[in-house]
């Protein structure tokens, strides 16, 4: 008997210190979320409006992503690919306000295994609860359309950080800006006449003014950035602690966020990782969210190969050992409930994007963009300018009226607007991506305009609520 409890009293030691290497070895991990900030706007990626020195800081101590895309340009969904590594057909979340499948296993559950506590403050927009399992750590605000933001305090996260340095943890500081309405930072900082407008903005006033409050909410995004960064320094675990920092998708403007194009689905991603990741350094190895989960997984001692997941691990890519990843990313929108059904399908590689419009017969409505005036006061101006100015008459015909497919050269149109469908020198290039695009949506049992629909919404919501 005393041998036997020598022997259960050995192992349990050996336990204890198996964990204890593995906690060693496996780095906390800091996500780092802007809310509804269009990547192009942000000097990193060649934004010249305004100054974001903290970011920029972060940048220059890790790796720059160029190429890194959402699976969906909205909150809920691309959320819910970011924390389950699964593509947002599969996972349930392929709406807005919309759930993850009963039973989905999230970062919360993957990573705990691995001895992780796992916390977020700020925004969560994930359900069920019991599919993501936060500790709920307190000081930034949870409501993106406050107005205004409430203030906030870094205690909480800092006390989460450094609570037990024996443990690794797992912190999402969800940051609500610069998700509408945009009312935080300074807006008189911008001289109206002399923004230079992206592309894929219409020129008028109306268009300006709403441009600068914007940009005052980027600049006020970036000084709780360096608020974050600071707490992290002052936790004592920044050495040894993988940050990742994204600028999520784009922002509420026409042909941004709710779209399958570029300005939507193209995200700002930055890692920081001491000691593993070389400072300073880009790549254009081209990722998605979906590969965040089991990239961490990998970094903290895990097989993420042994789980069915979407997302493939880029830890070769943070190790400096390749510059290449995914050949393709792959994206979706389903219009209900931001308006009425507008399915879009699309897959990008390394140069061209492909879109596929399923019903193209109908109009593109998004009720927050064409119909709240109190957060877009813009949008009539848009259509009173299309009168007479060709630039804005295209910008409003490309957002609400769509052929059947759309191809662009991205890497040269970086803003999408000469389509190259049905051009016969692309021909090879669109039946290639044409052919990808069928292959995925197979792979994802992804039913394309069916799921795009109001009872469509309401059996995953009933399905939650059943699971609950």
């Amino acid at each position: 008997m005393m041998r036997m409890k020598r022997l259960a009293a050995i192992l349990m030691l050996g336990l204890v210190a198996a964990n204890a290497r593995l906690h060693a070895a496996a780095p906390n991990v800091l996500v780092l979320m802007a809310d509804d900030c269009t990547h192009s706007d942000l000097p990193l990626y060649g934004g010249v409006n305004v100054k974001t020195p903290h970011i920029d800081r972060l940048a220059s101590q890790g790796l720059t992503f160029n190429q890194a895309f959402l699976c969906m340009s909205m909150c809920v969904p691309c959320r819910g690919a970011l924390n389950t590594g699964l593509y947002s057909i599969r996972n349930g979340a392929a709406w807005n306000h919309s759930s993850t499948h009963p039973g989905t296993k999230s970062v919360c559950h993957h990573l705990g295994a691995l001895g992780y506590r796992c916390g977020i403050a700020g925004k969560v927009h994930m359900t069920p609860k019991v599919n993501f399992p936060f500790e709920m750590v307190e000081g930034f605000d949870r409501n993106c359309v406050r107005n205004p933001t409430q203030p906030h305090n870094v205690t909480g996260i800092r006390e989460f950080m450094g609570r037990d340095a024996r443990q690794p943890f797992y912190l999402v500081v969800a940051l609500v800006e610069p998700h509408c309405p945009w009312v935080m930072g300074d807006a008189s900082q911008f001289n109206l006449k002399k923004l230079k407008l992206p592309p894929h903005l219409a020129d008028t006033p109306e268009t300006r003014k709403s441009y600068a409050a914007y940009l005052a909410e980027i600049a006020y995004m970036d000084g709780q950035v360096g608020d974050v960064l600071a707490a992290l320094d002052a936790s004592g675990r920044a050495d040894d602690t993988l940050l990742v920092f994204t600028s999520e998708q784009g922002a509420q403007f026409p042909g941004c966020k709710w779209t399958c194009w570029e300005q939507g689905q193209h995200t700002g991603v930055v890692v920081r990782w001491p000691g593993v990741v070389a400072p300073g350094k880009r790549t254009d190895a081209l990722i998605q969210y979906v590969d965040i989960l089991p990239t961490l997984l990998e970094a903290a001692g895990a097989d993420p190969k042994a789980l069915s997941l979407d997302g493939r691990s880029f830890l070769p890519v943070l190790r400096g050992k390749s510059d290449t990843h995914r050949r393709y990313a792959f994206g979706l929108h389903n219009n209900v409930p931001e308006g009425p059904p507008y399915p879009v399908r699309t897959v990008r590689d390394a140069e061209f994007r492909y879109i596929r419009n399923l019903t193209p017969e109908s109009l593109y409505i998004e009720k927050h963009l064409m119909g709240r005036t109190e957060h877009n006061p813009y949008w009539g101006s848009w259509l009173w300018a299309a009168t007479e100015d060709p630039h804005a008459r295209m910008l409003v015909t490309r957002f609400m009226h769509r052929p059947p497919e759309e191809l662009y050269h991205s890497k040269v149109d970086r803003f999408e607007h000469t389509n190259l469908a049905d051009d016969p020198k692309y021909a090879e290039i669109k039946a290639r991506l044409s052919a990808e695009l069928d292959r995925w949506m197979k792979e994802q049992h992804d039913p394309g305009a069916a799921a795009d629909t109001w009872p469509a919404l309401q059996a995953n919501r009933a399905a939650v609520r059943k699971g609950r």
